[in-house]
This record gives C-alpha cells, sequence and structure tokens, in this order.
C-alpha cells in the first residue's frame, strides 16, 4: 500500500469528523495518520454520499478562491500519482481534452498543476469546437476509492459511526476537536446560509472500449462530460443551483445521452447500468478555517468545495489537520 509523505505537525488528541464523503474520510485519514485518534459520524456510508455519484477526474469546477484553490489541488494532483501506483487505490492516472466552444486566448489558470498540457491541433476537435487542451489528470472510480479510503482510515485506527447527526455540539462529548465535512449539509450543521445545492445527474454506461476522458462545459446544450473507468463510463452532466432534488430526471438522463452520444458514437450502443444524483456542496468560496462551538470546542470547518471535492481532497485534508493541530496546541 502506497504510503504518503506529510510534512505537518503531527500531534495526539481525540478528533471528531462529520461526513464520510471524499473530504471526510481524507481529512480522517491524515488526521489518524498524524497522530489523531479519529471518528467519523456520518448518517449514511461512503458508498451513499454525494462523492459516489463523482465521475471523479481531476479539475476544479466550481470552488474558489483561484489561488487557494490551486494550491489545494497541486498537492491532490501529487498525492494522487502517488496512489496510482497502487491497484487497490481505484486511482488512474488518464490523457483527456477539455473542449473550448469560445476562442480562448490565454492557458487555464490551473494549467500548471498537471502533466501533459497541451494545445489540441484543429484536426483533433469534434465540429463545433474552436479550441481545446490535452493534458493528463487523475481519475478515481470512487467506489473503490472511497472503499480504499474507509480501508486505511481503519488499519490507522479510525472508527465510522453511522447515525443522524442534527448539530455540530452533539458530537463533541469527548472530542478535543470536531472537524466539519458535511458538504451540502452544513447549510444545516453551520447554520450557514452561503451553502447551496448544485445538482449533478449522470448515467453511468458500460465502456465501449474509451481511454480518454472529455469535457465540454461550453456545450450549448448544457454541462457534458465523458469520464471512462475500467469497466463503465461515467456521462454527465448537470449543474443545477439551488435544487435539492435527488431523484433521477428521465429528460434530463435523455439529453445528457444525447450530448455525450453526439461527442462519441462508440457510446450509442453502449448499455444504461445506472442513473444516479448528486448534491454538489456550492459556495462562494471553500471555507476551510477554525472557529469554536459554543462550550469551547474547537471547530476546524472543511466544506464548501463546490464540483471540485476529489481534487482538493488531499490538500483540504492536509490543512484541516494542521489546523487540528494547531488548535491543540493553543488549548492543552
Amino acid at each position: 500500500m502506497v504510503g504518503i509523505e506529510y510534512a505537518g505537525m503531527r500531534a495526539s488528541g481525540r478528533a471528531v469528523v462529520v461526513g464520510c464523503g471524499v473530504i471526510g474520510l481524507s481529512t480522517a485519514l491524515v488526521l489518524c495518520e498524524r497522530g489523531f485518534g479519529a471518528r467519523v459520524v456520518a448518517r449514511e456510508p461512503p458508498e451513499r454520499t454525494t462523492s459516489a455519484v463523482a465521475a471523479a477526474v481531476w479539475y476544479p469546477y466550481r470552488a474558489y478562491p483561484e489561488d487557494r484553490v490551486l494550491r489545494w489541488g497541486a498537492r491532490t494532483y501529487g498525492v494522487f500519482r502517488e496512489l496510482a501506483a497502487d491497484p487497490r487505490s481505484g486511482v488512474r492516472l488518464r490523457e483527456g481534452v477539455e473542449l473550448l466552444r469560445r476562442t480562448s486566448a490565454e492557458e487555464p489558470w490551473w494549467w500548471g498543476a498537471v502533466s501533459g498540457f497541451r494545445r489540441c491541433q484543429r484536426e483533433e476537435l469534434p465540429p463545433g469546437c474552436r479550441g481545446g487542451y490535452r493534458f493528463v489528470a487523475p481519475v478515481a472510480e470512487m467506489p473503490a476509492y472511497l472503499a480504499y479510503l474507509l480501508g486505511r482510515f481503519r488499519e490507522a485506527g479510525g472508527e465510522l459511526e453511522l447515525r443522524e447527526v442534527s448539530s455540530l455540539e452533539e458530537v463533541a462529548g469527548g472530542a478535543d476537536v470536531v472537524v466539519n465535512c458535511s458538504g451540502a449539509g452544513a447549510r444545516k450543521l453551520a447554520g450557514d446560509p452561503a451553502v447551496f445545492p448544485i445538482r449533478g445527474q449522470i448515467l453511468r454506461v458500460a465502456n465501449p472500449g474509451l481511454e480518454r476522458f472529455v469535457l465540454d462545459e461550453e456545450n450549448p446544450e448544457g454541462l457534458t462530460y465523458i469520464v471512462p473507468r475500467a469497466k463503465d463510463c461515467i456521462l454527465g452532466g448537470t449543474a443545477e443551483e439551488g435544487n435539492w432534488s435527488t431523484r433521477p430526471d428521465p429528460v434530463t438522463a435523455d439529453s445528457i445521452l444525447h450530448r455525450c452520444t453526439a461527442l462519441e458514437p462508440r457510446l450509442q450502443e453502449a448499455p444504461v447500468l445506472e442513473h444516479r444524483v448528486g448534491l454538489r456542496p456550492g459556495r462562494p468560496e471553500v471555507r476551510l478555517e477554525r472557529t469554536a462551538l459554543p462550550d469551547g470546542t474547537p471547530c476546524i470547518h472543511n466544506y464548501g468545495h463546490g464540483g471540485s471535492g476529489v481534487t482538493l481532497s488531499w490538500g483540504c485534508a492536509e490543512e484541516a489537520a494542521e489546523l487540528a493541530a494547531a488548535a491543540l496546541d493553543r488549548n492543552p
């Protein structure tokens, strides 16, 4: 199993992490591997979180501010490069393309964080596209990757408790620090009206032999992406702000399939395996900071990652762990 080297602080204390999506599990794992005793408390298991629905290609999407996102994303990219060497992780490096429907004179702000970046040649572009970028990015097969994170967390001594959480205060008993990784649930748990859902609907289809991902955010018919995995492909998508519905919509599914098959005709005969919906935790800025609960227990907030939870997971987890360790130093 690949081990990750951390440059930050080590600590010994008891941490409770609320939420077991990719942000919660990554944060809990880093806490354990830095000397904390960590317990994750969540309503649902990892395979039923929004993270389980993610196409999970490294790509900064709907996450701000850019300077912090770039730092967190670059660190996460580096960790994923290491994890890709372990087949048990479910992480693989894939080449792919981002299509541009409008001419762009500048490189994307994140281009320095990825490998193999280059502009597409005209002959590489499908009809209707005026430009594009090719680059190498990690893709995490989320069922396997979430199981991998949970396994490492438990091997490091971590515990998972499944139950409803109605407030951060109720999990603070006996903890030296609480870490809030509740995603869209932070609107209620943290009393944060800046949090809003960004509804994402996807289809999972059998993989007809695709290897490269395709991102087509500027498609005039709607956000479109194709992300191949070992045996299936994730086809998307939507980005509906303020929509809390987790029920797949058949009209939306047909539209997604139409857009994706227009880009990749080999998908026309691919059997549809599953329809899923996830609620990305939107926020004007990622919230990663230390506060305190009413009883004085330090609380580290780590939520609001938009569509970039996987992309920012390790960078944010390490910073959250550093904040937790610093909180213990200040509260002996």
